[in-house]
């Protein structure tokens, strides 16, 4: 029978297993890699900015068995509901509420593809993970290179794919975000289910916002120009 000593012993053992926040490998393999996975995260982040119970992450490591630092895995996209919005150096599941989650994307390349086809697919359905994604930004690796799942009696199955307008661009829809996920001319690209309007990126936003003030600024300018034109004439723009 175990005794307050034993207990009091193993708490210290756990208190000593150190979590490293990284596990030294870089973000991504590639450039192709890299954009898409800071691109999606950077789109739901934008998406779910004004819900505080919807945690928004990626490329961080999630650890799932306390007292093993070996036991984790680093999903390059992932979003769980019901968990608190902040920002966190590491994921561990036992100081959350056991809450894992609920949608994963990962962004494959030639050193990931057997390991996402494999290993983290297995893990994932194990956890409990409703949908999860794989893209491939090249095409080189998977066939197609853009593919989703839906966990159904603890097995991932495909999600039908609903096709678009050009040939071989497609959608995925993940009931879990109510996000079409949109495979167009090769390119990933997010879109709301409900509106159909296209989620842009932190980036992507930013460019549209510049772009919004430089009109603003052209109009301004064009007004400048022709309110001018009419005092040189004698009127007056301001009763016009």
């Amino acid at each position: 029978m175990a005794t307050t000593q034993d207990a009091y012993e193993v708490a210290r053992l756990l208190a000593e297993v150190q979590y490293p926040d990284s596990d030294g490998r870089p973000i991504a393999e590639t450039d192709f890699q890299r954009v898409y996975l800071i691109y999606s995260v950077s789109v739901l982040d934008l998406y779910f900015q004004n819900q505080s119970d919807v945690y928004v992450s990626g490329n961080i490591l999630i650890y799932y068995e306390e007292g093993n630092s070996k036991a984790c895995i680093s999903p390059d996209v992932f979003v769980i509901r019901n968990q608190e919005k902040r920002k966190r150096r590491s994921y561990k599941v036992w100081e959350e509420g056991e809450k894992y989650p609920n949608f994963v994307l990962e962004i494959t390349s030639k050193s990931t593809v057997n390991e996402d086809q494999g290993s983290k697919k297995g893990l994932y359905a194990f956890w409990g993970v409703e949908e999860y994604f794989q893209y491939d930004p090249t095409g080189d690796y998977l066939k197609p290179q853009f593919q989703g799942f839906r966990l159904i009696e603890g097995n991932y199955f495909p999600i039908p794919q609903v096709s678009l307008n050009e040939p071989n661009d497609f959608l995925l829809r993940s009931e879990v975000l109510g996000i079409d996920l949109c495979l167009k001319n090769q390119d990933l690209k997010f879109f709301e289910a409900s509106s159909g309007v296209q989620l842009l990126g932190l980036e992507e936003t930013e460019s549209a916002r510049r772009a919004a003030e430089l009109r603003a600024e052209q109009e301004a300018q064009r007004a400048d120009r022709l309110a001018a034109k009419l005092r040189e004439l004698g009127i007056d723009p301001d009763r016009l």
